[in-house]
């Protein structure tokens, strides 16, 4: 269930929509109801709604007008039409026109709960693509790069991101790999979602249901239907993340999708195809991955149709100073402060430094630096001490040393604000609006800090 989700009832009929009314309260959401097309514009125009249940026969504006107007408002939340048999035909025109699904009278409770909770489900992965989106955007900064290794990267994803080829990407903790994969995705063309899945972060006992969904009884618990993540990402793409720390039989389970492009939902003995583009990472070496057993070799050969070894960032040390620069005015915009540069010192000790973060590490620095930059210059001060060459610390006055550990109290702050964050998110099932009520923050604070945090923080 996504809690705290809105959902906005349009029926001209009092029974049918107070029936409607009680059937999705029950369900754990909050419901507005309107009596036509017109006062439920007024209330999606007024309040924000996340799914609209809508009548197709109404005085004043019927369901396909509300439809209409809505996506003329350049308004996308998915609206279910419900129908009497007699009107089936109207039904699949309000899908054409842009409708997420119809639900047919009389009202079957559990297909209600089942269509809700996908549509909910569906709408949310769009929202978080398109932060994600704009995020890749900014993100770019994290790949840009005039030494060979990165320009051989680019030429890579141009070359396979129209294809349906699978891809495994490798690389160091923080070298970009997901961010390659969004990046595949985006320019892929591919009309689905990208869903992404971090394979350590699922308990082993979860991974089937996960991956492949179920029905209602399929095990002790199952009291409703539920899609897994091969269904959300057809048509889209899949990323596995850290491939190597998925159990070796869901591993097996896994072939037979890569290999058949069908899925079954544990309880059922029904198949249906699927359409979805893997990609997958680790950070191990996949082929030492095989011989330690961590990774199947028929789903390596599967996965590693075409292969993106990213470089870490020591490799490709003519990129050091050109990624601060693009963080720092990033950050700059980001934090509305006025202009700032490197001074020569503070940039010779970037250049210096080994970076086993990768470009991470340099984002996070450079963030903190220009969070601590007074004077429109970033200097030694504003690093950290360990980039800070032995000899170097040694000389340090009393004013820079005050200047260190203010920053560590202030890197100790935003460390705190990610444990807060990840305990909200989880306490709220990953529902955004909750978790900022949760914290006493508005919801845009909140999605500014999942951004900054974004490389720290628990994935949902």
């Amino acid at each position: 269930m996504l809690q705290g989700s809105h959902v906005c009832i349009a029926d001209d009929e009092k029974n049918g929509r107070r029936m409607l009314e009680i059937l999705i309260s029950k369900l754990g959401y909050q419901v507005s109801v309107a009596a036509n097309g017109q006062e439920a514009l007024d209330i999606i125009r007024k309040n924000s709604i996340n799914l609209l249940i809508t009548d197709l026969k109404m005085p004043h504006m019927d369901g396909l007008q509300l439809l209409a107007a809505l996506r003329a408002e350049n308004n996308d939340i998915p609206v279910i039409v419900v129908t009497a048999h007699g009107t089936v035909e109207s039904a699949v025109s309000a899908m054409k026109s842009g409708a997420f699904d119809f639900i047919m009278r009389p009202l079957d409770i559990e297909q209600i709960e089942m269509v809700v909770h996908k549509a909910l489900e569906t709408s949310r992965l769009k929202q978080e693509n398109l932060f994600l989106r704009d995020q890749l955007k900014d993100g770019w900064d994290e790949l840009v790069g005039h030494s060979q290794p990165m320009q051989a990267i680019h030429q890579l994803i141009r070359q396979v991101a129209p294809t349906k080829a699978s891809v495994l990407i490798s690389g160091e903790t923080g070298t970009g790999k997901e961010l390659v994969a969004r990046a595949i995705h985006q320019y892929s063309g591919r009309k689905g979602l990208f869903v992404a899945l971090n394979c350590a972060a699922i308990p082993v006992s979860m991974f089937e249901s996960e991956l492949f969904g179920y029905v209602r009884g399929a095990f002790t618990g199952a009291n409703k239907d539920r899609i897994g993540k091969f269904e959300y990402a057809h048509q889209g793409t899949l990323f596995l993340d850290e491939i190597t720390e998925m159990p070796l039989e869901i591993q097996a389970k896994l072939l037979r999708v890569l290999q058949e492009n069908c899925v079954e939902r544990l309880g059922s003995n029904r198949s249906f195809d699927v359409d979805i583009r893997f990609i997958a990472a680790t950070n191990r070496d996949p082929r030492l991955a095989v011989a330690e057993k961590h990774l199947r070799e028929d789903v390596f050969y599967r996965l590693n149709v075409f292969n993106i070894s990213l470089p870490p960032l020591r490799e490709r040390d003519y990129d050091i100073l050109l990624l601060a620069n693009n963080f720092i005015e990033h950050f700059r915009k980001q934090l509305g402060c006025q202009a700032l540069s490197l001074s020569a010192a503070a940039a010779k000790i970037l250049s210096a430094y080994a970076w086993p973060g990768n470009v991470r590490e340099l984002k996070n620095i450079i963030e903190r630096a220009v969070v601590l930059s007074r004077n429109g210059e970033i200097g030694t001060e504003h690093l950290p001490h360990e980039l800070i060459p032995k000899q170097r610390q040694s000389d340090q006055t009393p004013e820079t040393a005050n200047n260190d550990r203010r920053a560590d109290l202030e890197a100790s702050v935003a460390s705190l604000e990610v444990r807060m964050i990840n305990q909200a998110l989880h306490n709220a099932d990953g529902n955004k609006a909750k978790a900022a009520r949760q914290l006493k923050i508005s919801e845009r604070t909140l999605w500014y800090k999942l951004k900054k945090y974004h490389s720290d923080l628990d994935k949902t």
